[in-house]
């Protein structure tokens, strides 16, 4: 299957596919006689399984990892996948306290404003942020 047709069965576009490939996620199976890419069965499962990690949050280097795994799995244990996996969940769950205390920010900024027409000079969003957070 040429790179339009490998688009439409993953649900992605034929740029990202194109990306996935410069950065060595994905290489097509071959070339056909015009050059155009020819991709199989197996790419566009490669091609699921990067959509499916992304949307786990993993980063490219991550997937690149785990298909390194996914493509030699005799060569590899269950706990190689299983760490990238844990420092993922680890990366988020500090990132979901980034955003809570963020959240948590805003509330308070946005309490104290009264949010009303007066002139900007005595908005406590403004002055608290001049001032602090």
């Amino acid at each position: 299957m040429q790179i339009s047709e490998l688009a439409k069965l993953s649900n992605l576009n034929a740029h990202t596919l194109r990306y996935y490939e410069k950065s060595g996620l994905l290489k097509p199976s071959g070339r056909g006689h015009n050059n155009y890419r020819i991709y199989t069965q197996d790419d566009l499962i490669t091609a699921n399984f990067i959509k499916r990690s992304k949307a786990c949050g993993f980063s490219l280097s991550e997937i690149k990892s785990l298909l390194a795994i996914k493509n030699d799995k005799s060569q590899h244990v269950c706990a190689e996948a299983k760490s990238i996996t844990d420092t993922k969940i680890k990366d988020i769950a500090g990132q979901i306290m980034q955003l809570q205390y963020m959240q948590s920010t805003l509330e308070k900024l946005a309490q104290y404003c009264c949010g009303g027409q007066e002139s900007a000079e005595f908005c406590s969003i403004i002055s608290t942020l001049e001032s602090e957070v």
